[in-house]
This record gives structure tokens, C-alpha cells and sequence, in this order.
């Protein structure tokens, strides 16, 4: 009896948690966030007790699995409407390589070893750094990768200086600009910061989605 309610459980659990993964939207494992794992672990936790203790009532293991799903639903909604908490939960990706130059102290900062390094490199069939003109430590762990042209014609700072109406100050820094700069442009063609909902520099140009044009 005991090997059948095992089974049972188990087999519930499965397309349970199928279920709750497919509501909350995921698709593998490496774009999972924070809370996602979070949830993830909590929920394998919960399943792995219920499953082991038969003899306590099934819904003990649903509602606070219903209650994580619905949890991380509510957090992925607040965070899509405000940058700030989408930051906290999920983190900013990190420069490591700018200009073909390596970035030490950001390296140092986020504990990411130079072996790390080139062996990301080489799963992008990269041979060395040199190649590189601009590599991110996205916030999932994987490197972000833009290689140097043909003839090493620098190219455009791949982030934005504006993203939801918060200005991106170190983008700003590593083109060599600054907030009033950037404002006396915007006012320019009658902008303000907080109307942008993205700003991108290029060839000495601002490319602009405005947030009206999004509704």
C-alpha cells in the first residue's frame, strides 16, 4: 500500500510541477533568475518531504507549491514594471573586457578568474582576448561576447545610456559622456529622460524609443 501511494505522489508531483513551470513561463534551466531558483529549489523541497512522509495529506505540499508559483508570478509582473526591483532580484551584467581591454577590477569584484574567462572564450571558439572588443558577465553567469571586425574599426558601446527612464551612467562613462550632456540632447528635441524607454548611441547619434511609442 505504502509503495503505491509512493508511486502515486510521485507520479502527481511530476505533472504537477510540469504545470507550475509551464504557468510561470520557463523554458530551461540557464534563464532562471534568482527567484526562480529559489522557487525551484523550495518546490523540490517540498515534494521530496511529501513524497517521503505518506502519511501526511497531499494539499499540505499543493497550496504552498500554489502559493510559490503565484509568488514568483506576482514578483515577475512588479519587476517588468520597475526597473529598481528587476536590479535587485536579478543583478546588472558586468563589464570584463571593454575596448580589448581587460577589466581587472570588475573581475576582481564579481569573483570571475581569468580561466573563467578563456574558457568561455573557447566555447565561443575564441582563441584569445585580443579578438575581443567587448565581453559582459551577464547576470545568469554566461559571457556576452562581441568580437573585433575584420579591419578592428571600433565600434559602438553595445549598451544602452538610457533603459524604462533610469539614465545608464557607466554606459555614459565608457563614451566618454555625462548626464548633462545627455539631458541638453534630449531637451534638444524636446525629451526628457523619464519619457525614453530606450536610448542607444551610435556614430555620434542617440537612437530613441520613446514610451508612447510602446502603447
Amino acid at each position: 500500500m505504502e509503495l503505491l501511494q509512493v508511486i502515486f505522489r510521485t507520479t502527481f508531483f511530476y505533472f504537477f510541477v510540469l504545470l507550475c513551470f509551464r504557468i510561470m513561463g520557463k523554458r530551461e534551466i540557464g534563464q532562471l533568475g534568482v527567484i526562480d531558483l529559489i522557487v525551484s529549489i523550495l518546490i523540490a523541497e517540498l515534494i521530496a518531504i511529501s513524497i517521503e512522509n505518506i502519511k501526511d495529506s497531499i494539499f499540505l505540499t499543493i497550496i504552498p507549491i500554489a502559493l510559490l508559483v503565484l509568488l514568483e508570478i506576482g514578483l515577475a509582473y512588479i519587476s517588468i514594471k520597475s526597473r529598481t526591483i528587476r536590479t535587485f532580484f536579478d543583478g546588472k551584467p558586468s563589464l570584463i573586457i571593454c575596448n580589448g581591454k581587460l577589466n581587472y577590477h570588475e573581475m576582481v569584484k564579481q569573483r570571475y578568474s581569468m580561466d573563467n574567462l578563456l574558457l568561455s572564450l573557447r566555447q565561443n571558439e575564441i582563441k584569445n582576448v585580443d579578438e575581443v572588443e567587448y565581453a559582459f558577465l551577464e547576470p545568469n553567469g554566461k559571457l556576452s561576447i562581441f568580437k573585433y571586425n575584420f579591419l578592428k574599426v571600433p565600434s559602438p558601446y553595445p549598451m544602452p545610456l538610457i533603459l524604462d527612464g533610469s539614465i545608464q551612467k557607466k554606459a555614459l562613462k565608457y563614451i566618454r559622456k555625462n548626464v548633462t550632456w545627455l539631458e541638453y540632447v534630449l531637451n534638444s528635441k524636446g525629451l526628457q529622460v523619464k519619457d525614453i524607454f530606450y536610448c542607444f548611441y551610435k556614430k555620434k547619434k542617440l537612437y530613441i524609443i520613446k514610451r508612447a511609442d510602446l502603447k
